[in-house]
């Protein structure tokens, strides 16, 4: 992994750390007490996948489970469903501009 330095701003007095200078410090009051100390911290990473990686499947040999769906009586909503709800899913119709659909 590799390693990021940082500056922190440590009291002299208490031994608090800050991550910016203040005159004072915020955590015992001491004046002109914050030295800066440069600290060495691992950027985080990936971790190691656990399992084998997958291959990937053409469409064509995907198998679709057939589910039973629930008619909900308006022909062309259904039709876009896929020929109806699927029990226990949930489908988003439409919503505002910017709300992540």
């Amino acid at each position: 992994m590799a390693t990021r330095s940082t500056v922190r701003f440590s009291c002299q007095e208490c031994g608090a750390s800050q991550a910016k200078w203040h005159g004072r410090c915020p955590a015992c009051g001491a004046w002109s007490s914050l030295v800066e100390e440069v600290a060495e911290r691992q950027q985080k990473g990936r971790a190691a996948p656990t399992a084998a990686p997958r291959r990937p499947v053409a469409l064509a040999d995907v198998e679709a489970a057939d589910t039973d769906r629930l008619a909900t009586g308006i022909g062309e909503l259904d039709r876009v469903l896929g020929g109806g709800i699927v029990p226990g899913a949930l489908v988003l119709l439409g919503g505002d501009p910017g709300i992540g659909k």
